[in-house]
C-alpha cells in the first residue's frame, strides 16, 4: 500500500484527502485504512470551528456511512481554541462531531488559560461540552484555581464546571472539599453540597450546603452549620 494510491470503488476524497487503497468489507461496502507517520491534517469545520489532528498513525472507515477517524501514538487534535492530546483519540459523528479521548489525556483552552489532566474525556464539538473521567483535575490559571474529581463536566460556552466525587479545590489558603459542586467562573462562584467543608487558613468551616464567593473568600452556609475559627 503506497501513499497517495485511490480506493479502487471510485475517486472519492476521504475528509477531503485522497484515500489509500482500501479493503473490501462486508456486502462490498468499502473501508479504507490509514497508516501514516507524524502528520498533521485539517478536515471539514463544524461551523466556524477550525479543526485539525495529527499522530503517529491513523485509520478509519466509512461503512454505511459513518465516518470514524482513530488516532494512535502522541495524538492530538485542535479544535478552535481547545487542544487535545492522548495515547488514542476517536472521533466521529456528523461533520466529527464528537471526540473520545484515551490514555495520558491532556488539554487546554488556549485563549482562557485553562488547563486539564485526566483518563478519559470526551468532547461535543458542537455544544462545546468537555466531559473528564477518571482522576480528572482542571485548573484555571486567570483565576489561581486548581480542582479535582472523579467526573468533571466543563461548559466552555456557559462557563460552568461540574465537579463530583472526592472533590478538591484549591486557591491559595483556600481548599474546599466535598462530593458535588458547581464552579462558575464568570461570577467567581462556588457551590459546595455532599458533606462540603472549607478550610480557610487554620479556620473550618461545615454545613449541608456552602458557596464561596472565589473573589473576595466569603463564605456563606446553609443546613446544620457548624465550624470553628482560630483567632490570631
Amino acid at each position: 500500500m503506497s501513499e497517495g494510491s485511490v480506493c479502487k470503488t471510485s475517486a472519492t476524497r476521504f475528509w477531503g484527502l485522497p484515500a489509500l487503497r482500501g479493503k473490501i468489507g462486508r456486502n462490498g461496502r468499502n473501508v479504507c485504512i490509514f497508516f501514516l507517520a507524524a502528520f498533521a491534517v485539517s478536515i471539514a469545520p463544524l461551523g466556524a470551528d477550525t479543526f485539525t489532528f495529527r499522530a503517529d498513525q491513523m485509520s478509519g472507515g466509512r461503512a454505511t456511512g459513518k465516518e470514524t477517524i482513530i488516532l494512535t501514538g502522541n495524538a492530538e487534535v485542535h479544535s478552535d481554541n481547545l487542544v487535545l492530546k492522548a495515547s488514542r483519540i476517536e472521533i466521529f459523528g456528523e461533520n466529527n462531531e464528537f471526540i473520545d479521548c484515551t490514555g495520558n489525556v491532556w488539554g487546554q483552552e488556549q485563549e482562557k488559560e485553562i488547563f486539564f489532566q485526566t483518563d478519559r474525556l470526551r468532547y461535543d464539538r458542537k455544544l462545546k461540552i468537555a466531559r473528564l473521567e477518571g482522576n480528572a483535575s482542571l485548573e484555571d490559571r486567570k483565576n489561581s484555581i486548581v480542582a479535582k474529581g472523579r467526573f468533571i463536566e466543563y461548559d466552555d460556552e456557559k462557563e460552568v464546571t461540574i465537579f463530583q466525587v472526592e472533590v478538591r479545590l484549591f486557591k491559595d489558603d483556600l481548599v474546599c472539599r466535598s462530593q458535588y459542586a458547581v464552579y462558575r467562573r464568570k461570577e467567581k462562584q462556588l457551590d459546595l453540597s455532599g458533606f462540603p467543608v472549607v478550610f480557610k487558613k487554620q479556620d473550618e468551616f461545615r454545613a449541608d450546603r456552602i458557596r464561596v464567593d472565589l473573589d473576595t473568600d466569603d463564605v456563606t452556609m446553609e443546613g446544620s452549620v457548624s465550624g470553628s475559627i482560630k483567632e490570631e
